[in-house]
């Protein structure tokens, strides 16, 4: 698929700066292709972390959504064998989990949110690090597909099971024993969690873990890189990233408190023009729990 032209639809509630960014399409696009057999649409919301009582994204999606959207719930499609949040799954039960909701690897992919920008990334990096090439996210989210004045519908969605062959991209993702690698090789990487959780000045929302960073990470707020419910464009990208010392040339890991706003960090670093971005996926859960971490901190 060609670089989709952001700012093509007068009706889009401001136009989008993102004119170079290909992992971004707009409503306009979308709804012209709503129809298409090859084109699938998925919810990808995650409650927002520390509201209580937690957000129900599933009766959300069920009394909202884009036409033919199905649920992507990324908590039950991550690997249920681990304590861990959000991890990655094997491989062959990714294949069979999506082939079973109608995704296909070679089909069009869109995901969007219904508020903001948090958790859509995670199911587009999810998605690309097995294998599927044509992953996008649906600029605005549902929000700026409402401002546009465009349909919604109710109720679940059922498509029909198509083909999804997973293989697991190895260079797009990092574990524990990698990252002790990285650190002790003063590689680079960016920890998108709050300024306190990072600096250790505020406690981590997971009980028993401490708050900290990893040795030599920079911190980069998720949030900094969002405005108005929509990623920035890719001049203020590189300005960010430049003003944290980043070199885009370079390989750059991610990483944050469960591997989900990682993801965030890990798609402003691509639409800002880097190359060789990996995320760590069992981030900060996994990483301050190890006995062998070591957790910097204010004394």
């Amino acid at each position: 698929m060609a670089i989709i032209a952001m700012n093509e639809n007068p009706r889009d509630s401001r136009p989008s700066k993102l004119i170079s960014m290909d992992s971004l399409v707009t409503t306009s696009w979308l709804a012209g292709r709503l129809d298409h057999p090859d084109v699938v649409i998925l919810d990808a919301t995650l409650p927002p972390v520390g509201v209580t009582p937690p957000v129900n994204t599933r009766a959300r999606y069920l009394a909202k959504h884009i036409p033919g959207a199905i649920f992507f719930d990324i908590e039950e499609l991550s690997d249920r064998s681990t304590p861990l949040p959000h991890m990655l799954p094997p491989p062959d039960v990714f294949s069979r989990s999506l082939s079973a909701l109608g995704i296909g690897d070679q089909m069009d992919i869109i995901i969007y949110e219904q508020e903001g920008l948090f958790s859509g990334p995670r199911a587009w990096w999810t998605l690309r690090t097995f294998g599927a090439q044509n992953v996008y996210l649906l600029d605005g989210g549902l929000r700026a597909w409402i401002e546009a004045g465009l349909p919604t519908d109710s109720g679940e969605v059922h498509r029909a099971p198509a083909l999804f062959h997973a293989g697991l991209d190895q260079n797009a993702v990092k574990d524990f024993s990698q990252m002790q690698q990285m650190i002790a090789a003063h590689k680079q990487i960016l920890d998108a969690r709050s300024s306190g959780r990072f600096a250790g000045t505020l406690p981590e929302p997971r009980p028993g873990i401490s708050s900290g960073h990893m040795p030599g990470a920079t911190n980069i707020p998720y949030t900094e890189l969002v405005e108005e419910g929509r990623l920035k464009s890719a001049e203020e990208l590189r300005h960010i990233f430049a003003a944290k010392g980043v070199d885009l040339l370079q390989p750059v890991t991610t990483t944050c408190g469960s591997g989900v706003t990682a993801a965030v960090l890990a798609l402003g670093l691509e639409a800002a023009g880097a190359k060789q971005v990996s995320l760590y996926d069992g981030s900060w859960a996994e990483y301050a729990a190890h006995p062998e971490a070591v957790i910097e901190k204010p004394s």
